[in-house]
């Protein structure tokens, strides 16, 4: 009676949230025919092969609204990557930055901030301003930012993208398609890791704390409390392009992302998208290939010392696999990725590439078991004496 209760009590919890629930109290799994009904466009792709599992009108030029920051924050962490930005640095915020509307953490002209704030004002409430003054750190300005978003557009070969601004914020011209927004995800993810992460899976936090203008940050993307798994990635509205969400979840190592558009309302949104995802996690799964540190073939160089040693796995190397379905290896291509001694264990110098026999391709970063120098002139001499004897 008391489970019944609470199975009860957990469903009526969903539903107050708009999400729907089965007889066990998780979130249901509704057919293909019936998922993202409202939504103008839908996509949903697994992140490690940029599989695609749905997709509904996934070409079609819309409007990202706020999503369009994630192409900012793709910049952002490929400066902090390559160390020409800090998180510690701090940015001070130019009139332009301070005049942007909709949603703000109210930067005024002049203040400044540190990067790391900066990003969780982005991540979390959405700043415009906060986007803004970033754009201008990176970009020189706003328009020099906007610039470099179009060609890393360009570079990650999406067609039915373009932006006119960083935030969002309605224009004609700034455009995108769900499969774009699922492309700048996934590049999104690549690039900041579990750094990015820490931010887009916080519920609430505050910036200014050591000052009388202490300012809360809330999630925009409620999510992240309700759909197992969630993490990431960024909401967006405007009345011209309805709710929007670019949403990742990883759940046993499968990790997906999906993207809806053009929702008539937030609680549609985060219904449809809810079961997108369900969707995926219910048709797909992830299993094991290789064990990290397993040797899976044999590097060869003559100028190495020694000249030959295992290739092993620099991590657990899995693929994903329709569920109820089998997989097997059809082919594994060796590259080598560093030509040259001396290799360190801790470095890859080659990958594996595998296809399956679904069509599923990925590759594995490979490294030597031991480190291996350059083999000395001595050593090479030696070498060629016993060959001539052998």
């Amino acid at each position: 009676m008391i489970k019944k209760c609470s199975i009860f009590l957990f469903a009526v919890f969903w539903l107050l949230l708009g999400l729907p629930v089965n007889a066990s109290g998780s979130t249901a799994v509704v057919s293909e025919e019936a998922l993202c009904d409202q939504a103008k466009g839908a996509y949903l792709m697994e992140v490690s092969s940029g599989r695609e599992i749905y997709a509904k009108n996934a070409e079609e030029k819309l409007y990202p609204a706020s999503m369009t920051k994630m192409m900012g924050l793709l910049l952002i962490y490929e400066q902090l990557n390559a160390g020409s930005l800090q998180m510690s640095d701090m940015v001070t915020t130019s009139e332009t930055a301070a005049g942007m509307g909709g949603s703000q953490v109210y930067l005024e002209v002049g203040e400044t901030m540190s990067v790391e704030d900066l990003l969780k004002s982005i991540c979390i409430a959405s700043a415009n301003d906060a986007m803004v003054a970033m754009a201008e750190k990176i970009g020189g300005t706003h328009a020099g930012f906007v610039e470099m978003m179009n060609a890393k557009a360009k570079e990650l070969g999406l067609v039915n993208t373009h932006f006119t601004n960083a935030s969002g914020l309605h224009d004609p011209n700034h455009y995108s398609c769900p499969r774009d927004m699922a492309i700048i995800g996934a590049a999104l993810l690549a690039e900041g890791g579990e750094d990015l992460l820490a931010i887009t899976s916080t519920y609430d936090a505050y910036i200014r704390e050591d000052s009388d203008q202490q300012f809360w940050l809330v999630n925009t993307n409620k999510l992240i409390k309700q759909l197992e798994g969630a993490d990431g990635l960024k909401t967006g509205y405007t009345s011209q392009a309805g709710s929007c969400i670019t949403l990742s979840a990883r759940r046993n190592g499968l990790r997906l992302i999906g993207v809806v558009m053009g929702e008539p309302d937030g609680k549609t949104r985060n219904q449809e998208v809810s079961e997108l995802m369900e969707y995926g996690f219910a048709r797909f799964e992830q299993k094991q290939l290789y064990q990290k540190g397993e040797q899976v073939d044999t590097l060869v160089n003559e100028k190495g010392n020694p000249p030959t040693m295992p290739l092993v796995t620099m991590e657990d190397a899995c693929y994903v696999v329709e569920k109820g379905k089998e997989s097997t290896v059809v082919r594994k291509e060796l590259q080598i990725t560093q030509e040259a001694p001396p290799y360190d264990p801790d470095t890859s110098c080659a990958q594996l590439i595998v296809t399956m026999s679904d069509g599923y391709r990925f590759s594995v970063p490979l490294s030597v078991e031991k480190e291996v120098q350059r083999a000395s002139y001595l050593d090479l001499w030696i070498r060629s004496f016993r060959q001539m004897l052998a």
